[in-house]
């Protein structure tokens, strides 16, 4: 019995230092709407300060304390300066876009904390007078899980009463709801928001802190919990505080209990409770429907036109520059134009769900990852051809995404976005612990291209016909009458559903047709390497794929592959520098400030009178 009494206090322990960060996360976002994958980072920043300011106190509980707080209160200014710094310029930008100045961010403060504390794990100092432990009918718990216990509560309470007791948490709440109207009411809401983000940003770093003496502190931390954090937020629910906390307790416990019974569950607990919650509860535990103008503010919503002759005869000059490459290129350089083309096609399939058909994902490495496994397993078992295994790549895929998509366009915004993600965590976890038959960590090897394609101006040729014939099917649909039906749904979704067209059934097209040309894009690319790992469908494949929309522009069709290749070449020029992910946070961060709604955004806000149909 004391063995099931430890396993539950060793759950509630861990969901502590959970519910802390994303008890900010759900702060930040229920105000600002930020996607903020940097608070994974403060929590990192957190640990190291707590660890750096406890080596610099005298030794005792109160200085231990007082070296926790003050790491915290550090994270908090850390957090209120980068808002006031970066992110106030980008309010004006869609979104989503603020994503990519959070990922610079994450980039920028990765290499700091390296630089500062080094690369190796940091072993965490013990929390005087909380040394021991404490026997539960024969069961030994350490009596710090018990002080986490505790602090998780207080730290709820004092949360709940700061925004039902004051009036600065009712403008908060009334934000939440309703930003527009608070600033319509004389709020200051650039005061409001910098208050809201040095909160969130102490009770991130202030997790980060309380966890050093349990788990240390490492360079992994940051990508480990945001992931978990925002699972948290939305299974309680956007913007729920209880929820939050509830969320946390669920998982921790299922995490605690899930070790013993399935020790296999462990990777993917959390993103099956999401996945369940959001299924049978859309908007989580304690959420409510988000209003229909934060859904649509999620994506830019911009009206696509054809493009005229001036455009046409430039793709035609690039087009022949493709063509032609290969006459004065070297090897390398045919290889990184494969690459670019092969990610092109597969931010291209997302672009299209998220652009006309405004549906979010985070989850879309599980279709290009998929479409790599599906090619590499049918020739690895069945030997098949290369060109049938390409075939059927997209095929399976679309399949796949049919399945997944079923449940994920009953929902909308970051909801549908989070869904996503879980089903790809799911695939991730499938893929990764079948050892006997995907090779799991190992991968898939020796999947080569057929004799035929071998060389590599060949395989080059043949890479870029489909990939490119991929996006002009894609651009094609986007024009098509189904293009525009989607666009229609995206717009104005009851004025869609008043006309007779059926909302649920067009985004579910729509989001198979993304998978499967994901899927031929993965199906490619098994063949360009030689073989596969579990990395091509991991959560931060989904958020390069994110990115290169993002910073080419939602704005435009040639934004996916104006992003891709930016993504693609700056990451190659910068990766061999030291310190490389610092200068390549910077100039995400750059670009931005200086082209708020993507590079490709940029160039047809300046000169796209030029390049428009004015016939349209």
């Amino acid at each position: 019995m004391g063995f099931y009494i430890v396993q539950i206090l060793t759950g509630l322990s861990n969901a502590s230092a959970l519910f802390l960060v994303a008890c900010g996360l759900s702060l930040i976002f229920g105000v600002t709407r930020i996607v903020n994958f940097a608070h994974g980072s403060f929590y990192m920043v957190g640990a190291y300060a707590a660890y750096a300011f406890i080596a610099l106190l005298p030794h005792g509980v109160f200085f231990f304390w007082i070296g926790v707080l003050g790491a915290a209160l550090a994270v908090g200014l850390l957090g209120a300066a980068v808002e006031t710094s970066l992110l106030r310029r980008l309010y004006h930008a869609p979104e989503l876009f603020l994503l990519v100045a959070t990922f610079g961010i994450v980039l920028i403060l990765q290499d700091l904390t390296r630089w500062l504390f080094g690369a190796e794990d940091l072993l965490g100092p013990r929390a005087p007078g909380l040394t021991g432990s404490v026997d539960i009918m024969g069961s030994l718990i350490p009596q710090y899980d018990l002080a986490l216990i505790v602090i998780a509560p207080l730290i709820l309470a004092g949360i709940w009463l700061l925004l039902h007791r004051t009036r600065w948490g009712v403008l908060v709440r009334a934000a939440t709801e309703d930003r527009e109207m608070v600033g319509a009411l004389g709020v200051n809401q650039a005061t409001l928001y910098t208050a809201v983000f040095f909160l969130g940003s102490f009770l991130a770093g202030l997790g980060g802190a309380v966890q050093l003496p349990k788990g240390g502190a490492d360079l992994l931390m940051d990508m480990n919990v945001v992931a978990a954090a925002f699972v948290v937020v939305v299974v309680g629910g956007m913007g729920s505080i209880t929820g939050a906390y509830l969320a946390a307790v669920i998982i921790g416990e299922l995490s605690s209990f899930g070790i013993l019974v399935l020790p296999q569950s462990t990777l993917v607990m959390m993103f099956l409770v999401m996945a369940v919650v959001l299924v049978i509860r859309p908007y989580g535990l304690f959420g409510r429907a988000e209003a229909p103008e934060q859904i649509s503010g999620a994506v830019s919503v911009s009206l696509l036109q054809p493009a005229s002759q001036r455009l046409r005869i430039l793709g035609l000059v690039l087009l022949l520059a493709i063509v032609l490459l290969p006459a004065v290129a070297d090897a390398f350089q045919l290889v990184l134009m494969t690459e670019i083309a092969l990610v092109s096609l597969a931010s291209m399939s997302l672009y299209f769900m998220m652009g006309p058909g405004g549906m979010l994902s985070f989850g879309h490495a599980a279709f290009f990852g998929g479409g790599a496994y599906a090619a590499a397993l049918m020739v690895h078992y069945f030997q098949s051809p290369m060109a049938l295994a390409i075939g059927l790549a997209p095929l399976l895929t679309g399949l796949l995404a049919l399945v997944i998509g079923w449940f994920c366009v009953r929902l909308s915004g970051v909801y549908m976005a989070m869904l996503t993600l879980a089903f790809a965590q799911i695939c991730w976890s499938i893929v990764f612990q079948w050892g006997g038959f995907t090779g799991g960590d190992d991968g898939i090897l020796s999947i080569w291209p057929a004799d035929w394609a071998s060389g590599k101006v060949v395989f080059y040729y043949l890479t870029m016909i489909i990939c490119i014939g991929g996006i002009l099917a894609l651009r094609y649909l986007i024009f098509a009458p189904f293009g525009y039906t989607m666009r229609a749904c995206r717009d104005s979704a009851l004025r869609a559903e008043s006309i007779g067209i059926n909302l649920r059934n067009h985004q579910w097209l729509a989001f198979a047709i993304a998978g499967g040309f994901a899927g031929l894009a993965g199906g490619i690319y098994v063949f360009s390497k030689g073989s596969v790992f579990p990395d091509a469908m991991a959560i931060p494949r989904s958020f390069d794929f994110l990115l290169m929309v993002l910073l080419g522009g939602v704005n435009t069709v040639f934004g996916p592959i104006v992003g891709s290749a930016a993504f693609i070449w700056l990451h190659d020029k910068i990766s061999r520098i030291d310190f490389w992910q610092f200068i390549l946070g910077c100039i995400f961060i750059v670009l931005v400030v200086a082209f708020p709604h993507g590079i490709a955004g940029y160039v047809n806000r300046r000169f796209g009178r030029y390049f428009v149909n004015q016939n349209y």
